[in-house]
């Protein structure tokens, strides 16, 4: 099967990876678009896992203030390099994130930040929900009420305000595949006078 420039422009235009990445997960996908994206959504965790405990040097600060001037927030986001850290997709992608900040409001950035107490607390408000489940479902309902309830709070695993079809962990995944760096959310913060 051969593949169309206008599939590539298409696909990268949807993904924004690079045009190489793109031919090669429609190649894979035999022309179909919808696996070619699984494909790529593939590549991008696990690029993001090889590349997850390199040092970051450098990064970018995303700032955002809401034209009523009553709610701003500032994100910190991490690379390896200066040359990324200046790219500028990545100074956008940082701001994009300051922008969902301001407008979600999250408390941390990824799962492994709640506290314990927190978990513990809301485990004792869900344990009547799971009561009298099979035994072999109570986990798993357990562990889907958690997700649901953190979700919210967790800024990486949060829809992004502009495309809920990606999550901001999503997004931070794709721009270690597209700058071929480890990227993170160093940290956030948030100020409203609501």
């Amino acid at each position: 099967m051969e593949i169309t420039s206008a599939q590539l422009k298409e696909l990268r235009e949807k993904t924004g990876i690079s045009v190489m990445q793109c031919k090669t997960a429609l190649t894979e996908a035999g022309g179909d678009m919808e696996k070619a994206i699984i494909i790529l959504k593939k590549k991008r965790s696990e690029a993001a896992d090889k590349k997850s405990d390199r040092t970051l040097g450098a990064g970018a600060v995303g700032v955002y203030l809401h034209n009523t001037n009553e709610v701003a927030a500032m994100v910190m986001l991490a690379c390896e390099t200066d040359f990324v850290s200046k790219n500028e997709e990545f100074v956008a992608l940082a701001k994009d994130i300051a922008m969902h900040v301001a407008a979600t409001d999250p408390r941390y950035v990824s799962k492994d930040q709640l506290p314990a107490e927190s978990i513990e607390k809301a485990k004792e408000v869900f344990a009547a929900e799971v009561e009298g489940k099979p035994a072999e479902m109570q986990e798993k309902i357990m562990a889907g009420k958690l997700a649901s309830y953190f979700k919210d709070q967790i800024l990486m695993e949060q829809d992004f305000i502009k495309n809920p079809d990606q999550t901001i962990g999503e997004m931070v995944t794709g721009a270690v595949q597209k700058f071929g760096e480890n990227v993170s959310i160093a940290q956030f913060s948030r100020m409203s006078l609501k």
